[in-house]
């Protein structure tokens, strides 16, 4: 996927060239409004919950672990830069790589793609870069022959924290539609991508 840029915005895949950019800004602005969160390295959702107890992982573990799954292709997204310097990022990949959809079937799991969390630098917020991040997640979920893009946006937030799975009308102004209702306060939505 090439660079595109928006507003001031470029992006970028997530690739073993840019592992270190993206440690960077997970080590750095990216959990700086909230520091209980700065141990996922965005890894939640690539283990699988029947088999792993999160709450008993370190940074460390998941450090290790995006670093060793950056490396091999096995984690996907989009790093959002301005001025050369990361401040989005976008966890999207396919379903069948996510393990932690292992407990929800779905008939079409092996056509989609997961769009399951953004994160901007709290300078940049409501600046135009979730909406880049996006439009990236599903032109790259597309190329990468898949037929749907999913996400869960709950619909009750507490702050900007809460909103990691990005805000309803983000989606909806990009053409996702209703799927379902989901758990813990999330809608499923989804977009048509071929």
């Amino acid at each position: 996927m090439h660079s595109k840029a928006m507003a001031g915005i470029e992006i970028q895949a997530l690739k073993p060239e840019r592992q270190a950019d993206f440690l960077a800004f997970f080590e750095g602005p990216a959990f700086a409004d909230n520091p209980r969160w700065k141990s996922c390295f965005c890894q939640f959702l690539y283990v699988d919950h029947r088999q792993v107890q999160w709450m008993a992982r370190t940074a460390e573990q998941n450090r290790s672990a995006a670093c060793e799954r950056i490396g091999c292709g096995r984690m996907r997204g989009y790093l959002a830069y301005r001025e050369g310097q990361v401040v989005g990022w976008c966890n999207a990949a396919p379903r069948l790589m996510m393990d932690a959809f292992a407990d929800e079937p779905d008939p079409q799991a092996d056509r989609l793609g997961q769009i399951t969390c953004f994160v901007v630098a709290p300078a940049h917020r409501r600046s135009g870069v979730a909406s880049a991040l996006l439009a990236a997640a599903c032109d790259g979920l597309k190329a990468q022959g898949l037929s749907w893009a999913e996400a869960s946006p709950k619909l009750e937030l507490q702050g900007d924290a809460e909103n990691h799975y990005g805000p309803l009308s983000l989606y909806m102004a990009a053409g996702f539609e209703f799927h379902r209702q989901g758990e813990h306060g999330c809608v499923i939505l989804r977009k048509r991508l071929v």
